[in-house]
């Protein structure tokens, strides 16, 4: 197994795909150097047709593995606000954008091997039964295959029960709470920004199991990807950071889902 306290072995993981028409977000380009996995947006809170086609054709000339990111359909949102939506409306919307991805993934002669739900979902799917069993029956159903990325919580166990593979997550430039969950956006100290800090954290998470919250408790986390985020003011400054410390740390990072 990757990413536990005795191995070393990680996946460096970005949210890509996430510019618009001519609105930009993020330097896809300078992140596809970095990272080994990519979560690509699916057109519900950014991306769109052009874009899919050129993130899925640039990830397998370098073999990086290629992720659905789908969210709740909230594009104003960025998908970060909350959605009241059926169980069904939740599988179907997760469907129609892992199948939207699979298209340009077969365009280029590849597949989509994991998917890793973006913002308000990918938080939603970990604590309420319902949207879980939804994102779970979604990936089931089109292809047994796919890795789910994805936190401890409602989605992992149902995932496990299931017989689907998971790859457990770390948010290493986001807090977190005692027990264990994100720190929300809205307080302070949410979300870190310090390189040489999320360096030593992500080295300190995947050789020793250990992360630290925000009120300084020591939990045990075991993880198999780090997740990158494009989308901050300095995200590929931190990204680069990250990425040589890792290394000099003894650490391999290689792609968690292979084709």
């Amino acid at each position: 197994m990757q990413g536990s306290g005795t191995t070393a072995t990680i996946d460096l993981v970005a949210d890509m795909g996430e510019s618009y028409g001519q609105w930009r977000m993020g330097d896809d380009d300078a992140f596809l150097e970095i990272i080994t996995s990519a979560n690509i947006a699916c057109g519900y809170h950014a991306g769109d047709p052009r874009t899919m086609d050129r993130i899925v054709s640039l990830c397998a000339q370098r073999g990086i593995g290629i992720g659905a990111h789908p969210s709740f359909p909230d594009r104003v949102g960025f998908g970060r606000r909350m959605m009241e939506l059926s169980e069904t409306e939740v599988r179907t919307d997760i469907i129609y954008q892992l199948g939207a991805l699979q298209a340009f993934a077969a365009a280029h002669g590849t597949k989509v091997t994991h998917l890793c739900p973006h913002g308000k979902l990918g938080n939603s799917v970990i604590t309420r039964p319902d949207y879980a069993k939804a994102m779970v029956d979604a990936i089931y159903s089109v292809d047994p295959s796919i890795v789910l990325y994805t936190q401890p919580g409602q989605t992992a166990d149902l995932a496990r029960e299931r017989g689907l593979k998971i790859a457990m997550v770390g948010n290493i430039d986001r807090s977190y709470e005692d027990d264990g969950t994100l720190t929300p956006r809205g307080l302070p100290g949410a979300v870190l920004s310090d390189p040489e800090e999320i360096a030593a954290r992500t080295i300190r998470l995947v050789k020793d199991g250990i992360l630290v919250s925000r009120n300084g408790k020591e939990l045990q986390r075991h993880v198999d990807t780090i997740l990158l985020h494009s989308d901050g003011a300095n995200g590929l400054g931190i990204a680069k950071v990250v990425r040589q410390r890792v290394a000099e740390a003894g650490i391999t990072i290689h792609r968690f889902a292979s084709i």
